[in-house]
């Protein structure tokens, strides 16, 4: 499995719904954790995890060509709102 840099770049939708709830579970417990140990390097992992929880994306799995979204998850997150809208 080779690492390709470039398409490490390439912002794209790689972190399923339920990777991104664990990302928030970590990066909210490390960064809580690291407020009270006063640990830096603490810090950055839980605002790495959090923000890329936020946006759906890690480079690395990009990098890896790697993805853990549900196809289901990928057509759903298409829509504007999730909601019904009734035609004009």
């Amino acid at each position: 499995m080779a690492f390709d840099y470039k398409r490490m770049m390439h912002r794209e939708l790689n972190v399923g719904l339920k990777e991104q709830k664990w990302r928030y579970w970590g990066g909210c417990a490390a960064l809580l954790i690291s407020v009270f140990l006063g640990n830096i390097p603490l810090l950055l992992l839980g605002s790495i995890l959090v923000t890329t929880a936020k946006l759906r994306w890690c480079p690395v799995y990009s990098g890896l060509t790697k993805s853990t979204v549900d196809p289901a998850e990928e057509a759903a997150a298409g829509a504007c709102c999730g909601g019904q809208h009734s035609p004009h």
